[in-house]
């Protein structure tokens, strides 16, 4: 019964407070957005890049670039650590107040500034200095996620190979249906339900006919580098076809992936109604992350607040949206749809699984033991068990396989979804920062060749494992980072600067805290780890950087703007 009033009040907190009453203060505050004015989608349709596009589906393509797996590790590693409770609250006071106000602020006013990124839009309000720092940092970031998300996406079809067929065979589904959508003009919800049956179909013919192979590997290939290759492969033609032809609609037939399978998850936590089986608070500090604040803020990520949203929504989402007016649904929205996710996760692992074997025994706890799913499998096998455990109880007739195997390919979708965005945004962020010093590099097949080719580096070589412990810490830093952006913009434009400037304040404390913690464990280690530290440290360097170019900008434009209100009394007079 616990875990049906958490998720209902959830949804209401999300819909109510998040979306019903803080959303429509930023939109009547802030944005106040205009049904009239043309978004950069109609100013600069290209045809690639940007273009206007269906509100749904621009919906489904930003939700699930957002989404990935980040709304899943997150929480379930920070339960792991601090227990459910405090897990809880974070993302739902975090979502609402800071995270989906980070991703709407952040996709209105790159679509006020003509689509531009959140990097480009800094040098307008804050100088060139921050936005080339800035830039720098976002675009190393962006390529550490294309490795490793393209490493772990390969590990799963060459472990499970079940998912070979589905994972491909959603492509040519996808161009279909955007066809359909697009050239042909055919009603959207006859063409999903066509293209949604499809995806079903192909996931049934993935398990009756699983693609492995061989261990000698394929063309001198390893398993894991053949399908590596392939991935960066598809990635990087994904992400130079027009939009509306692969990206957009591949994204929108995923979303129904994951809602679908999230949704069969909702109904079997309403139907078995289980307990909470692991600690609600496992105190203030813990032996291997450390103490609560800053630590659980960074290690929850995605579900409550990501810095790799403000890429998104400034990369592709700001360049697609046909009207102002569906800004909020779309970003602020899918941001509390990624908290609803992140809520059933916890529920799921924290019902589904079981922190200590109960009593009369007949639970495996290889299989269905919290920790012990954590340290055999990861948290893709503790959230696969989990999940399989609450859908078998509610449908025996379902293998507790298969029903783990939907949730691990739900997820193994959306890696691949921020994969190919991943991609697209970079090369955004390439050309927009060297496309004119260097004119090579306002080519976008130049530049989609420069971005794979060093993604793959850092994946083939597995020199993204020594840097990803850190990662967290980083994407919350962007996260600060950005909304400091906006909160100069929204002062240049005269408008109230507290509900971007606190949580960016609030973001970049904790984060330049976190790392502060780590660059210390790092260094303090009895076998140092002098490479992790060092990027901890210069991490902390590059966020008071810009902390203190975003200050002297708002000190700035403060002292203009009350000098022009000084002024105004005398010319009247």
């Amino acid at each position: 019964m616990l875990t049906i009033v958490i998720l209902v009040f959830a949804c209401l907190f999300f819909y109510f407070v998040g979306y019903r009453y803080y959303a429509e203060q930023l939109n009547r505050k802030l944005i106040q957005p205009d049904a009239n004015r043309e978004t950069p989608a109609i100013k600069q349709n290209d045809g690639v890049d940007y273009v206007p596009s269906k509100p749904m589906v621009l919906f489904g393509h930003n939700f699930a670039s957002i989404a990935g797996a980040g709304p899943v590790i997150g929480p379930i590693v920070a339960m792991q650590h601090f227990g459910w409770a405090i897990t809880l609250v974070w993302i739902m006071l975090g979502n609402v107040f800071i995270g989906a106000v980070h991703d709407y602020l952040a996709l209105m006013v790159s679509v006020r500034n003509r689509g531009s990124s959140i990097a480009d839009i800094a040098e307008t309000t804050m100088g060139y200095r921050a936005k080339a720092v800035f830039a720098i940092f976002l675009i190393l970031a962006m390529l550490l996620v294309i490795a490793v998300f393209g490493v772990v996406a390969a590990k799963t079809l060459t472990a499970q190979p079940e998912m070979v067929f589905p994972t491909f065979a959603i492509i040519p589904v996808s161009m279909l249906l955007g066809w359909c959508i697009y050239k042909k003009n055919f009603n959207l919800k006859m063409v999903s339900t066509v293209a949604v049956l499809a995806v079903i179909l192909n996931i049934y013919v993935g398990f009756k006919i699983p693609v492995p192979l061989p261990d000698e590997g394929v063309m001198g290939l390893s398993p894991l580098s053949f399908w590596f290759v392939v991935l960066m492969v598809y990635a990087g033609v994904a992400s130079i076809l027009p939009v509306q032809t692969l990206l957009q609609p591949r994204d929108y037939l995923s979303t129904f992936v994951l809602l679908g399978s999230m949704s069969l998850g909702i109904i079997a936590l309403l139907w078995v109604a289980p307990g909470l089986n692991t600690p609600a608070w496992r105190g203030a500090m813990s032996d291997v992350q450390g103490p609560v604040w800053p630590m659980l803020f960074v290690l929850v990520a995605c579900g409550a607040v990501s810095g790799f949203h403000s890429l998104v929504v400034g990369g592709t989402t700001s360049k697609q949206l046909h009207n102002e007016t569906q800004g909020k649904a779309i970003a602020y929205g899918g941001m509390l749809t990624e908290g609803v996710v992140a809520v059933v996760t916890v529920l799921i692992g924290g019902g589904g699984l079981y922190w200590v074997a109960p009593e009369g025994g007949g639970v495996d706890m290889s299989r269905l033991g919290f920790r012990e799913t954590l340290q055999s499998g990861g948290w893709i096998m503790a959230f696969g068990n989990g999940y399989g455990n609450m859908v078998h109880q509610m449908l025996p007739a379902m293998s507790f396989t298969i029903a783990s195997m939907i949730a691990i390919l739900a997820l193994n979708t959306f890696v691949l979804t921020t994969l190919d965005t991943a991609v697209r945004v970079t090369r955004f962020l390439v050309q927009e920062f060297l496309g004119n010093p260097l004119p090579a590099l306002r080519n976008k097949y130049a530049v989609t060749v420069l971005v794979i080719s060093v993604a793959y580096m850092i994946g083939a070589t597995d020199g993204w494992q020594k840097i990803w412990p850190i990662f967290g810490a980083t994407n919350q830093l962007i996260a600060g980072i950005a909304l400091f952006v906006v909160a100069t913009w929204l002062m240049a434009v005269k408008r109230p600067t507290h509900y971007a400037l606190y949580p960016a304040l609030f973001m970049v404390v904790t984060t330049v805290s976190a790392l502060g913690w780590q660059a210390y464990q790092f260094f303090a280690a009895p076998e140092p780890n002098l490479l992790l530290g060092t990027v901890a440290v210069v991490l902390i360097a590059l966020a008071i950087f810009v902390g203190h170019e975003a200050t002297q900008s708002l000190k700035g434009r403060r002292a203009i703007a009350m000098t022009v209100a000084a002024e105004i009394p005398s010319q009247a007079k």
